[in-house]
């Protein structure tokens, strides 16, 4: 194993669907929702340092260093490391920002379980995926779907989660430009809390009907606050059933070819910004845990 590991893919995911259907006492919105984990994402790079500091030597504007989840996650996982072990490992993190803030794609999320992984494989922590799962929920709902690294049928916050499968498809993907707040819309009143609930076997297996398949019930609200989205989702469903992905900003639509997609993406009005995206059936940084 050598001291460091380069690009090292953080994916995106989408929800194929995102339902609402209750909130606990604390505040939490219980979710039903489906992630899909595709081949658009952030990059992130890894070096060991011999003391045990932990950096990231990349400037992102408008994410601090401190409130990275990257950086929060690595030192997560060193001081679980010092809590069994008494050794603070460190290491220096360069993080290529490739996706929108504030988009509804999991980037932060992902930055953060990528890190876990990486980290964990690099310091010879020992820790199973659960046990670094356990660990990104300190984070956030989303993370452990990226540490379980497959795509999956999600309960709870988004932590309870089983695998799925979905068949091969493209994905157009459209940014708008904005920056959503998450926070904004999960505390609207406008917001329903009382969607009916799915089995899983419910999710239906075809392309066409995954497609079509529940709605995300945050839409109405984002698209209420930043009317930017119901454009992009107006524009988009001239070509697809278009759906927002988690809060927002960004929509997406299923293709069953790669050049339906990229003629979508060729077509893609200024000043937004459109990505042609694969799905992925696990996570690209696998070290079998």
């Amino acid at each position: 194993m050598t001291d460091f590991l380069h690009h090292c893919p953080a994916p995106a995911k989408l929800n194929l669907f995102l339902h609402v259907v209750g909130q606990r006492p604390d505040g939490y919105h219980l979710l039903q929702t489906v992630f899909q984990l595709i081949d658009l994402g952030d990059i992130l790079h890894f070096t060991l340092r011999k003391d045990s500091t932990i950096e990231r030597t990349s400037h992102i504007e408008g994410i601090p260093q401190e409130q990275d989840l990257a950086i929060r996650a690595a030192r997560l996982l060193q001081a679980e490391i010092f809590r069994r072990t008494g050794k603070k490992p460190g290491a220096s993190i360069a993080l290529e920002k490739k996706l929108p803030v504030g988009a509804g794609l999991g980037g932060g999320s992902s930055n953060a379980a990528t890190t876990l992984l990486a980290l964990d494989h690099l310091w010879k922590s020992g820790l199973d995926r659960h046990e670094l799962m356990d660990l990104g929920l300190q984070l956030g709902a989303d993370v452990p779907f990226f540490v379980f690294g497959r795509t999956a049928f999600a309960e709870g916050v988004g932590e309870i989660l089983s695998p799925v499968d979905t068949p091969d498809s493209w994905f157009v993907v459209i940014d708008p430009g904005i920056y959503v707040s998450t926070r904004a819309i999960f505390e609207s009143n406008e917001l329903t809390r009382n969607t009916e609930k799915i089995k899983i076997e419910d999710f239906p297996a075809s392309f066409a009907e995954i497609a079509q398949f529940g709605k995300n019930d945050l839409q109405y609200v984002t698209g209420k606050l930043y009317p930017p989205v119901v454009q992009v989702l107006e524009w988009m469903g001239r070509y697809g059933h278009a759906k927002m992905t988690g809060s927002g900003s960004c929509v997406f639509a299923h293709f069953n070819n790669e050049a339906d997609a990229d003629e979508v993406v060729r077509n893609v009005p200024q000043p937004w910004r459109g990505w042609k995206a694969r799905g992925l059936r696990k996570h690209p940084l696998d070290f079998g845990q």
